[in-house]
């Protein structure tokens, strides 16, 4: 007969204070739930983190708000107009910006 191992004998082992609070603010820039089963268990906290930092993140391609303020001061100073188009995409803001400037 062998003797069990450590795994096998005792309960997971609890997600720590500090994985628990770096998986929160993973959770919270990624505007997704960590699962309550996954909070109680320390391995599998860790597995959800390692998968969460793995997935890409989704960018926002809006421009900024710099961009906007100085794209419609030069529009001012144009007298003209930026292109509803150029609030959507921050690289076409930039061009705009680049071929405008005063």
């Amino acid at each position: 007969m062998t003797a069990p191992t450590t795994s096998e004998t005792s309960a997971a082992l609890p997600a720590t204070p500090k994985q628990l609070a770096y998986a929160r603010k993973i959770a919270e820039s990624r505007n997704v739930v960590i699962p309550w089963e996954i909070q109680q268990d320390r391995k599998a906290l860790s597995q959800w983190i390692d998968t969460q930092r793995a997935e890409p993140r989704v960018c926002d391609t809006r421009p900024s708000s710099r961009q906007v303020a100085f794209a419609e001061k030069i529009a001012r100073i144009k007298r003209s107009s930026v292109p509803d188009e150029c609030f959507r995409d921050r690289t076409l803001m930039s061009r705009w910006i680049d071929s405008n400037k005063p």
